[in-house]
Protein backbone atom coordinates (compact mmCIF):
# COMPACT_ATOMS: atom_id res chain seq x y z
CA UNK A 1 0.00 0.00 0.00
CA UNK A 2 1.21 3.52 -0.98
CA UNK A 3 1.92 6.18 2.13
CA UNK A 4 -1.02 8.31 0.99
CA UNK A 5 -3.08 5.33 0.63
CA UNK A 6 -1.99 4.04 3.85
CA UNK A 7 -2.56 7.64 5.53
CA UNK A 8 -5.95 7.29 4.09
CA UNK A 9 -6.57 3.64 5.85
CA UNK A 10 -5.33 4.90 8.56
CA UNK A 11 -7.70 8.73 9.30
CA UNK A 12 -10.75 6.09 8.23
CA UNK A 13 -10.54 3.53 10.53
CA UNK A 14 -9.21 5.76 13.38
CA UNK A 15 -12.48 7.91 12.48
CA UNK A 16 -14.55 4.84 12.52
CA UNK A 17 -12.66 3.70 15.77
CA UNK A 18 -13.63 7.34 17.55
CA UNK A 19 -17.17 6.70 16.13
CA UNK A 20 -18.34 3.42 17.51
CA UNK A 21 -16.50 4.40 20.94
CA UNK A 22 -18.72 7.71 21.36
CA UNK A 23 -22.18 5.30 20.41
CA UNK A 24 -21.28 2.21 22.65
CA UNK A 25 -19.80 4.41 25.47
CA UNK A 26 -21.69 3.05 28.84
CA UNK A 27 -23.98 0.47 26.59
CA UNK A 28 -22.52 -1.95 28.38
CA UNK A 29 -22.15 -5.63 27.08
CA UNK A 30 -25.41 -7.91 25.95
CA UNK A 31 -25.92 -10.59 23.67
CA UNK A 32 -29.36 -9.87 23.98
CA UNK A 33 -29.65 -6.28 21.68
CA UNK A 34 -29.98 -6.49 18.24
CA UNK A 35 -27.22 -5.06 15.95
CA UNK A 36 -28.12 -1.44 14.26
CA UNK A 37 -28.09 -1.80 10.67
CA UNK A 38 -24.92 0.56 10.37
CA UNK A 39 -23.22 -1.99 12.54
CA UNK A 40 -25.02 -5.20 9.97
CA UNK A 41 -24.01 -2.74 6.68
CA UNK A 42 -20.19 -2.46 8.41
CA UNK A 43 -19.94 -6.04 9.48
CA UNK A 44 -21.22 -7.68 5.82
CA UNK A 45 -18.91 -5.42 3.91
CA UNK A 46 -15.74 -6.40 6.47
CA UNK A 47 -16.78 -9.75 5.53
CA UNK A 48 -17.20 -9.26 1.84
CA UNK A 49 -13.51 -7.16 1.77
CA UNK A 50 -12.31 -10.33 3.61
CA UNK A 51 -12.90 -13.17 1.36
CA UNK A 52 -10.26 -13.20 -1.55
CA UNK A 53 -11.48 -12.38 -5.33
CA UNK A 54 -10.19 -15.87 -6.17
CA UNK A 55 -12.50 -17.59 -3.61
CA UNK A 56 -15.05 -15.42 -3.95
CA UNK A 57 -14.97 -16.11 -7.84
CA UNK A 58 -14.70 -20.37 -7.32
CA UNK A 59 -16.90 -22.56 -8.38
CA UNK A 60 -18.71 -25.18 -6.56
CA UNK A 61 -16.61 -28.47 -7.01
CA UNK A 62 -19.42 -30.33 -5.43
CA UNK A 63 -21.67 -32.16 -7.58
CA UNK A 64 -25.54 -30.77 -7.21
CA UNK A 65 -27.16 -34.72 -6.92
CA UNK A 66 -29.45 -36.28 -4.53
CA UNK A 67 -26.08 -38.23 -3.07
CA UNK A 68 -24.48 -34.87 -2.11
CA UNK A 69 -27.87 -32.99 -0.59
CA UNK A 70 -27.66 -35.83 1.24
CA UNK A 71 -24.53 -36.41 2.86
CA UNK A 72 -24.60 -32.78 3.63
CA UNK A 73 -28.01 -32.48 4.86
CA UNK A 74 -26.91 -35.30 7.74
CA UNK A 75 -23.66 -33.39 8.29
CA UNK A 76 -25.64 -29.75 8.52
CA UNK A 77 -28.43 -31.90 10.85
CA UNK A 78 -25.20 -32.30 12.82
CA UNK A 79 -22.81 -29.72 12.93
CA UNK A 80 -25.15 -26.35 11.92
CA UNK A 81 -28.45 -27.14 12.98
CA UNK A 82 -27.85 -26.32 17.26
CA UNK A 83 -27.76 -22.71 15.94
CA UNK A 84 -29.26 -22.47 12.21
CA UNK A 85 -31.75 -25.04 13.02
CA UNK A 86 -32.72 -27.56 10.19
CA UNK A 87 -34.41 -25.57 8.31
CA UNK A 88 -32.03 -22.84 8.42
CA UNK A 89 -34.12 -20.22 9.69
CA UNK A 90 -31.86 -19.30 12.57
CA UNK A 91 -34.63 -19.71 15.17
CA UNK A 92 -33.35 -22.05 17.90
CA UNK A 93 -32.48 -21.27 21.49
CA UNK A 94 -29.12 -21.09 20.83
CA UNK A 95 -28.95 -19.25 17.37
CA UNK A 96 -31.45 -16.42 18.61
CA UNK A 97 -29.18 -15.83 21.39
CA UNK A 98 -25.99 -15.37 19.64
CA UNK A 99 -24.99 -12.01 18.69
CA UNK A 100 -25.32 -11.11 16.05
CA UNK A 101 -28.47 -13.90 16.04
CA UNK A 102 -27.97 -16.38 13.55
CA UNK A 103 -29.36 -15.42 10.27
CA UNK A 104 -31.95 -17.04 8.30
CA UNK A 105 -29.67 -19.45 5.56
CA UNK A 106 -32.87 -18.93 3.18
CA UNK A 107 -33.22 -15.35 2.62
CA UNK A 108 -31.52 -13.37 -0.38
CA UNK A 109 -28.58 -11.86 1.98
CA UNK A 110 -27.20 -14.91 2.03
CA UNK A 111 -28.82 -16.81 -1.48
CA UNK A 112 -27.24 -13.99 -2.83
CA UNK A 113 -24.10 -14.91 -1.86
CA UNK A 114 -21.10 -16.42 -4.27
CA UNK A 115 -20.46 -20.31 -3.42
CA UNK A 116 -17.14 -18.72 -2.91
CA UNK A 117 -18.29 -16.37 -0.15
CA UNK A 118 -20.70 -19.02 1.73
CA UNK A 119 -17.33 -21.86 1.25
CA UNK A 120 -15.02 -19.04 2.95
CA UNK A 121 -17.25 -18.52 5.98
CA UNK A 122 -17.99 -22.38 6.41
CA UNK A 123 -14.38 -22.66 6.34
CA UNK A 124 -12.70 -20.17 8.35
CA UNK A 125 -15.64 -18.64 10.44
CA UNK A 126 -16.17 -15.07 11.13
CA UNK A 127 -14.29 -13.87 14.44
CA UNK A 128 -16.83 -12.34 16.92
CA UNK A 129 -19.71 -13.80 16.09
CA UNK A 130 -20.86 -17.13 16.92
CA UNK A 131 -20.03 -18.58 13.83
CA UNK A 132 -16.93 -20.96 14.04
CA UNK A 133 -14.68 -22.07 11.57
CA UNK A 134 -15.30 -25.45 10.36
CA UNK A 135 -12.32 -26.30 7.76
CA UNK A 136 -9.83 -28.20 9.20
CA UNK A 137 -7.30 -28.29 6.68
CA UNK A 138 -7.96 -31.84 5.17
CA UNK A 139 -8.70 -32.26 1.29
CA UNK A 140 -12.00 -34.23 3.46
CA UNK A 141 -12.97 -30.76 5.43
CA UNK A 142 -12.44 -28.99 2.36
CA UNK A 143 -14.95 -31.65 0.30
CA UNK A 144 -17.71 -31.41 3.13
CA UNK A 145 -17.43 -27.14 3.05
CA UNK A 146 -18.13 -27.38 -0.47
CA UNK A 147 -21.28 -29.91 -0.03
CA UNK A 148 -22.35 -27.76 2.74
CA UNK A 149 -22.68 -24.63 -0.04
CA UNK A 150 -24.31 -26.92 -2.22
CA UNK A 151 -27.04 -28.07 0.74
CA UNK A 152 -27.33 -23.85 1.77
CA UNK A 153 -28.73 -23.71 -1.57
CA UNK A 154 -30.83 -26.18 -1.00
CA UNK A 155 -32.31 -24.94 2.38
CA UNK A 156 -35.20 -22.90 0.44
CA UNK A 157 -36.25 -25.90 -0.90
CA UNK A 158 -36.59 -28.21 1.92
CA UNK A 159 -39.21 -30.72 1.58
CA UNK A 160 -41.62 -31.79 5.04
CA UNK A 161 -40.06 -35.27 4.48
CA UNK A 162 -36.41 -34.11 4.52
CA UNK A 163 -37.16 -32.07 7.80
CA UNK A 164 -38.40 -35.11 9.29
CA UNK A 165 -35.30 -37.56 8.49
CA UNK A 166 -32.87 -34.48 9.58
CA UNK A 167 -34.78 -34.73 12.68
CA UNK A 168 -33.44 -38.28 13.56
CA UNK A 169 -29.87 -37.23 12.69
CA UNK A 170 -29.45 -34.12 15.07
CA UNK A 171 -27.48 -35.04 17.92
CA UNK A 172 -29.12 -36.36 21.09
CA UNK A 173 -28.00 -35.95 24.86
CA UNK A 174 -27.44 -38.99 26.64
CA UNK A 175 -30.88 -37.82 29.00
CA UNK A 176 -32.76 -37.66 25.58
CA UNK A 177 -31.60 -40.97 24.38
CA UNK A 178 -32.25 -42.38 28.02
CA UNK A 179 -35.80 -41.03 27.87
CA UNK A 180 -36.45 -42.26 24.61
CA UNK A 181 -35.10 -45.74 25.79
CA UNK A 182 -37.47 -45.44 28.42
CA UNK A 183 -40.66 -44.50 25.74
CA UNK A 184 -39.08 -47.28 22.99
CA UNK A 185 -39.13 -49.99 25.97
CA UNK A 186 -42.75 -48.43 27.74
CA UNK A 187 -44.02 -49.55 23.85
CA UNK A 188 -42.44 -52.69 23.42
CA UNK A 189 -43.61 -53.60 27.05
CA UNK A 190 -40.07 -54.54 28.23
CA UNK A 191 -40.55 -51.55 30.75
CA UNK A 192 -41.60 -52.02 34.74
Amino acid sequence: MSPPKLAVAAIVVTTLGAVAAVMTRGMGFTSRAQPSTFEERIMRGARSWAVPSEVRRATNPAEDTPAVIRDAMAHWADHCASCHGNDGAGQTTLGRNLYPPAPDMRTSRTQNMSDGELFYVVERGIPLTGMPAWGNGTAEGVRQSWELVRFIRHLPRLTPAELTQMEQLNPRSPAQEQQEKQIDDFLSGHSH
